[in-house]
């Protein structure tokens, strides 16, 4: 057959020649045998998920089967003591009142006092036969669900930073969320509610602030979306005097408006991005009042969660919110971070422990205890738990000496316990070991990298292929580090 040569450009001229084709050929089969390679031995540069701007939330699939398909994440901020909950220190308890044997003269906040007996006592729960103290009586049965790691560590021992390395890896602002990067990684399973949500304390936002829920450098669409049962999201309803009939016609005429603009700019990302997150607060306005709505729960669900309480209506607004994560992950939303405590308030506000330590934590853990709980249990009997995990966390820990002159830990960010129970979960794990005063991880030491990079593994995410390029640099939660903790895992 003859060809029309005389038209084709020298490339094409060069693809006729065969010798040259072959030799071409040879090559591009070993690029792609050695690309198989280098992916295969985890050598080739990871490649994040694959998002259309105009689907944001779409589903999309993860590196491998998940355990959890829901997170739920409950924040106590302002660093609750480890000493007085999760991590019993006999050795404290003989040693009270005399100072620390080589320990530093000053710790953050000031000059270091006499070393202080646990303020709560501690007693042996469940068939683990673990010890936890008396300050939370409703979350210590749950114990035997539960898997400790009492050995994290943090890279700040200021609240801000600390907030910010363990909701983001990074101490500096700018970062984006662990919720983030699932809504980026993963999408939604509920095109009419935000992948991530943040629930904020009745008492107001944590330390960091948004910088807990926000996106840092991906896409704004993924940033957490703040709502509590007191404060459902802003700026849903219409503007007074506008009927449901001419508020459906106004979004008709702006969809048309929107697809018109969309089909005359093709392929312009944020275009879409930003139809995207209008369509969306539209499909909101009709699921979130219906979601907020708690007058639908019965009694018995109102009385577990404390929700009732009108001696401590603190506790009732959190117990509120707590209800409120669980019609969340019961409706599909994959990420809800629940806060429990507020900003710097001398620890009035939150877990900030430094001058009345048993005063405040005895009204912290009223407030925390019985409805962080029943959230647990409440998931187990819906069904909900097998896909959920749920991760109590603080940002660091606390000091085994009170501070001098006070009654009350300074931080501590060398060990501390954070711990998960639910989907993928080891129940009735103790991982990990601090000294026996409990200063400082001295066993199976885990920085807070290691702790994202588990929850990530169990919503089947590799952490070290999580990635987005940023500036020119493949940026991921765990920043370089991160190790999954395997000894807690089911």
């Amino acid at each position: 057959m003859n060809l029309p040569t005389g038209s084709l450009s020298r490339d094409g001229h060069r693809l006729l020649d065969r010798r040259r084709f072959l030799s071409d050929s040879a090559t591009a089969l070993g690029s792609v045998a050695l690309a198989n390679l280098l992916g295969g031995d985890g050598l080739l540069a990871a490649q994040g998920p694959v998002v259309d701007p105009a689907r944001p939330f779409a589903p999309r699939g993860p590196h491998f089967a998940p355990k959890a398909r829901n997170v739920v994440v409950i924040f106590c901020a302002g660093a609750v003591s480890q000493l007085e909950t999760w991590d019993y220190k006999p050795e404290l308890i003989r040693h009270d009142g005399t100072p620390l044997a080589g320990g530093p003269p000053v710790t953050f906040q000031g000059p270091a006092g006499n070393l202080a007996r646990p303020q709560y006592a501690f007693r042996r729960r469940g068939q683990t036969g673990k010890w936890v103290s008396d300050m939370l009586p409703h979350l210590a049965r749950l114990t035997d669900d539960i898997a400790f790691v009492h050995s994290l560590t943090s890279k700040s021992n200021t609240h801000g930073p600390a907030e910010n390395f363990l909701s983001t890896g990074f101490a500096p602002d700018g970062f984006p969320s662990l919720g983030s990067w699932l809504s980026y990684a993963l999408g939604s399973e509920n095109q009419d509610l935000p992948a991530f949500v943040a629930i904020p304390d009745p008492r107001g936002v944590p330390q960091a602030g948004s910088n807990n829920w926000g996106p840092g450098f991906l896409p704004a669409v993924f940033q957490g979306t703040p709502m509590s049962a007191r404060e459902p999201i802003r700026h849903l309803a219409p503007p007074s005097g506008i009927t449901a009939a001419g508020d459906e016609a106004a979004r008709g005429l702006l969809r048309r408006m929107n697809e018109r603009h969309g089909a005359s700019h093709p392929g312009d990302g944020k275009l879409a991005a930003r139809i995207a997150s209008y369509e969306l607060a539209a499909r909101m306005q009709l699921s979130v009042p219906e979601l907020g709505d708690l007058s639908s729960e019965p009694a018995h669900i109102l009385k577990l969660y404390g929700a009732d309480d009108t001696a401590n209506p603190t506790k009732a607004a959190f117990a509120r919110n707590c209800i409120l994560a669980r019609r969340l992950v019961e409706r599909g939303v994959r990420f809800v971070q629940l806060f429990n405590g507020a900003y710097a308030s001398g620890g009035e506000l939150n877990w900030d422990g430094h001058n009345k330590l048993r005063e405040q934590y005895d009204r912290h853990a009223a407030i925390l205890d019985q409805p962080a709980a029943a959230l647990i249990r409440d998931l187990r009997q819906r069904g909900l738990l097998e896909n959920t995990l749920v991760v109590w966390c603080t940002e660091f820990g606390r000091m085994p000496m009170f501070q001098k002159g006070a009654q009350g830990r300074d931080h501590n960010p060398d060990g501390f316990t954070c711990w998960m129970t639910g989907a993928g979960i080891r129940p009735g794990v103790s991982h990990g070991v601090t000294d026996e005063l409990g200063r400082k991880a001295i066993q199976d030491i885990h920085p807070l990298y290691d702790f994202n990079a588990t929850i990530l593994h169990l919503l089947g995410l590799d952490h070290e292929k999580l990635v987005y390029e940023h500036n020119g640099i493949q940026r991921r939660l765990t920043n370089v580090e991160g190790s999954v903790i395997r000894e807690i895992l089911a």
